[in-house]
């Protein structure tokens, strides 16, 4: 009587193994439904509609051109 439930359980082991290797296989359908003219994403922000320029493109404009002139070696070292 005691050796019985010891032959069911390697059978339970493997079919426990098998059910999980099986459920790992399905794949679930990731389709988005897109709606002509309309756009559900998050809204863009203009680099320069932050904190540090407050709506001032020339600022930024002045701050992006002097940050490309600090990378130059050339012009950094006279």
């Amino acid at each position: 009587m005691s050796r019985h439930p010891l032959r069911r359980l390697p059978v339970l082991v493997l079919a426990g193994v098998l059910s999980a290797g099986l459920s790992a296989c399905g794949e679930v359908p990731q389709v988005t439904v897109y709606e002509q003219g309309q756009y559900r994403g998050k809204t863009d922000t203009r680099p320069w509609e932050d904190s540090e320029f407050k709506g001032d493109r020339a600022a930024w404009e002045k701050a992006l051109k002097q940050r490309a002139r600090n990378q130059s070696e050339y012009n950094r070292i006279q």
